[in-house]
């Protein structure tokens, strides 16, 4: 693990689905994908050696509003301060592209499990519930 390289925004949607299924299982279509990576504001990967060991993607409006999504590290991985790599890069993206003076919503969705990870950074969770539905399209 001595050789990290953090990279922006050269993450493929055959690493994405690679990463996902190695921690939460059968992932989306390729198509799919490639339309998300293509779509979303900022990409960062981590690679060990030249392997894909983690990512994280920042999607939104750029003005008022940005969303962490896809927060993966894999499992052998976790734990080595990879994941606050990933964040602390997010947040930097925001502090470089954000409208200066102002305050900016920063929002994500985390597992029970995963939200002391996230306070760590000053994340804390509010009386809204996050309502979902997986939409089947013909």
């Amino acid at each position: 693990m001595d050789e990290l390289t953090i990279k922006y925004n050269e993450l493929t949607a055959e690493e994405f689905i690679f990463l996902w299924e190695a921690v939460w299982g059968d992932g989306p279509s390729l198509e799919q994908t490639e339309l998300a990576m293509k779509h979303t504001l900022f990409r960062v990967s981590i690679y060990d050696k030249d392997k894909i060991i983690a990512m994280a993607r920042m999607i939104g409006d750029i003005g008022l509003n940005y969303y962490i999504k896809d927060v993966v590290v894999k499992p052998e991985y976790q734990k080595k301060g990879i994941g606050k790599m990933l964040i602390n890069e997010l947040m930097k993206y925001i502090g470089k592209n954000g409208v200066k003076n102002t305050n900016i919503f920063v929002e994500l969705c985390a597992m029970p499990d995963k939200i002391s990870f996230y306070e760590q950074f000053g994340f804390d969770a509010n009386e809204a519930q996050r309502l979902k539905i997986m939409y089947h399209v013909d």
